[in-house]
């Protein structure tokens, strides 16, 4: 954010609302960084209001990623568009195997989007940043005309150190490694849908939305060979597997009953007509290990508050074969293929 040193105007009035001007960079805009954003996410970087921000690293490998987020509706159960921006991108971070170290967010704001919303979410976005220990430091904010965003679009980049002699990647698995999964699958993507359309279940379902770098690092930390993570998000568990097979050229067999899901997310998958599989998640990962490792690395994960429910739910089969098998509950396998479209648009 630029802002300059500027005297503040009084104090934004609870019902006030984004104007094209917030988005000018004079003084509405110094204005909305002085009193919304600061307040919520300030740390000595991001203090200094720079167009980038400095840091000073030791030497090692840095990996960087970024994403955009616009989720629909901007509140769920369970999480918000902000605490989404910041474990999303932190996640993204964490299944290469790196210790994020700090996140840029960049705001889409809506002309006469409410700015006591605003400061919500922001706040939000501190909490879970506070939580993870991986400060904001560095933002920007643009206002666009009202109807053109939808509220709020936020794009968040993150940056963090892979530790040396750590390789990890899809091309590393190999026939018999093991494939785990953190908990149970589907929960956030229920979640934004029962939000969405005011669908009510016996059972609230909460989505699973958390910075995984901690589980990450945990798994890393046993010693064990893991070959490679991925965050199921978008097309869910299903659609990384997927992915992890035709990058590594290899065949995957899922056992389909030792996937966890919930009972109220596979009931709400029944009356949707959708497949648990395919339902995103945003707070768990998938994994490939060494079978050797696979009971040590397991045991890690379930004594890590993320990885409670974590499972072993298939395996690597052969190489040069690169497709995704489903052994189903009645004993017949069948392709478990990508899906043509989004089940699910906008959860994310």
């Amino acid at each position: 954010m630029n802002a300059t040193g500027m005297q503040c105007p009084a104090d934004l009035r609870k019902d006030e609302l984004i104007v094209l001007g917030h988005g000018s960079g004079g003084k509405l805009s110094a204005e909305l960084v002085r009193k919304v954003f600061l307040p919520a996410l300030s740390n000595p970087i991001l203090d200094r209001l720079n167009d980038g921000a400095e840091l000073n690293l030791d030497a090692g490998r840095i990996a960087f990623t970024t994403d955009s987020f616009v989720v629909n509706p901007l509140r769920f159960p369970g999480g918000d568009i902000g605490s989404l921006a910041v474990n999303g991108t932190i996640n993204d971070l964490a299944v290469i195997g790196a210790q994020p170290l700090g996140l840029s967010a960049a705001f889409i704001l809506e002309e006469g989007f409410p700015i006591a919303e605003l400061r919500d979410i922001v706040e939000s976005i501190r909490d879970a940043s506070r939580q993870a220990a991986v400060p904001i430091i560095a933002a920007d904010t643009k206002v666009v005309e009202r109807g053109k965003a939808d509220g709020m679009f936020i794009t968040t980049s993150g940056f963090g150190i892979i530790p040396s002699g750590l390789e990890l990647g899809p091309e590393r698995a190999m026939p018999g490694d093991a494939v785990l999964v953190s908990g149970p699958i589907g929960d956030h993507g229920i979640a934004v849908m029962s939000a969405r359309e005011g669908l009510r279940f016996e059972t609230t379902v909460v989505s699973d939305c958390a910075a995984l770098h901690g589980l990450a690092a945990t798994m890393i930390a046993t010693g064990g060979k893991v070959r490679c993570m991925r965050d199921a998000t978008r097309g869910g568990v299903a659609t990384v597997i997927n992915e992890l097979a035709a990058s590594s050229g290899v065949e995957i067999i899922i056992d389909e009953p030792a996937v966890p899901a919930r009972d109220a997310v596979r009931a709400a998958c029944e009356i949707l007509g959708l497949d648990p599989l395919y339902v995103a998640c945003e707070g768990r990962l998938v994994a490939i290990v060494d079978p050797a490792d696979a009971d040590r690395i397991l045991a890690a994960m379930r004594r890590h508050p993320l990885g409670e429910g974590a499972c072993r739910i298939g395996a690597v089969t052969r190489k040069h074969n690169p497709r995704v098998l489903l052994r189903t509950a009645f004993g017949p396998t069948r392709l478990l293929d990508l899906l043509p479209g989004d089940q699910l648009p906008r959860i994310c």
